[in-house]
């Protein structure tokens, strides 16, 4: 199997509990950088979604479920977040090592620093300004297992490297779903944020990810508007001791 450096995630964490993709290997959720809490996520048409607001910063968490030294390529928009390139599995990511929990939290820029993700409209989003905007509102993972028998690092640390047409509606229809469209929320370069790593070198255990894990997101309005959140509030549990005394039924 293809054998590449890999950059290990130095931000770690512990007691993660509630994870929004729970995969056999590996969990991904999305967490709030500004609330510290992990972003809600509703299930619609075998997919997930959770709703950002524009300027908010986020992280990606990842989780290592396994008892072994997992890959995970990270794609955000399309766009691989450690090397730029449009993503393909077969490109650079993390390695976490087992049962550990890491935070990614922005596009990486050196060993040294990320560049910070938050949600902004479509026309800011990286992916859009570097002319791919096709695969904006996504955020995915592949997951690799290492080979049983690894050789040594070349380097101690932490992270590997290697529109709708027109309907009958007419004009006005089309220019409201452009309009939805330019509306859209994607994944902007931000601020620079300190954020050391260091290579590592890993063997895929296969050329294929042992599993794939995906989360979409777009602004609560649009996501309301597509029917994805329910327009109306959940109704909260019911209440064994609501008061009072029995009246007549109806």
């Amino acid at each position: 199997m293809r054998k590449l450096q890999a950059l290990l995630a130095l931000t770690w964490l512990v007691g993660c509990v509630a994870t929004a993709h729970a995969g056999r290997l590996a969990d991904l959720e999305i967490v709030s950088r500004d609330s510290g809490q992990r972003l809600e996520t509703w299930r619609h048409g075998g997919r997930l979604y959770v709703a950002g607001s524009p300027g908010e910063r986020y992280a990606v968490r990842l989780i290592n479920r396994s008892g072994g030294r997992l890959l995970t390529v990270l794609s955000v928009d399309g766009v691989n977040a450690v090397s730029g390139e449009t993503a393909a599995t077969g490109q650079a990511g993390y390695v976490l090592d087992p049962g550990r929990t890491a935070e990614i939290r922005g596009w990486r820029k050196s060993l040294d620093e990320v560049a910070a993700f938050y949600f902004t409209a479509l026309p800011d989003a990286y992916a859009a300004r570097s002319g791919r905007p096709q695969n904006v509102g996504v955020i995915g993972v592949a997951v690799f297992r290492e080979r049983s028998a690894p050789p040594a690092p070349l380097l101690q640390g932490r992270l590997s490297q290697p529109a709708p047409a027109a309907d009958a509606a007419g004009a006005s229809a089309a220019e409201s779903r452009a309009k939805r469209e330019s509306e859209r929320l994607g994944t902007g370069h931000g601020e620079r944020l300190n954020d050391p790593t260091a290579l590592t070198e890993f063997r895929r255990a296969d050329r294929d990810p042992a599993e794939v894990l995906a989360i979409y997101y777009d602004s609560r309005e649009n996501l309301v508007a597509n029917g994805i959140i329910p327009s109306r509030p959940r109704p909260g549990p019911p209440n064994p001791f609501p008061g009072g005394f029995v009246p007549d039924p109806a």
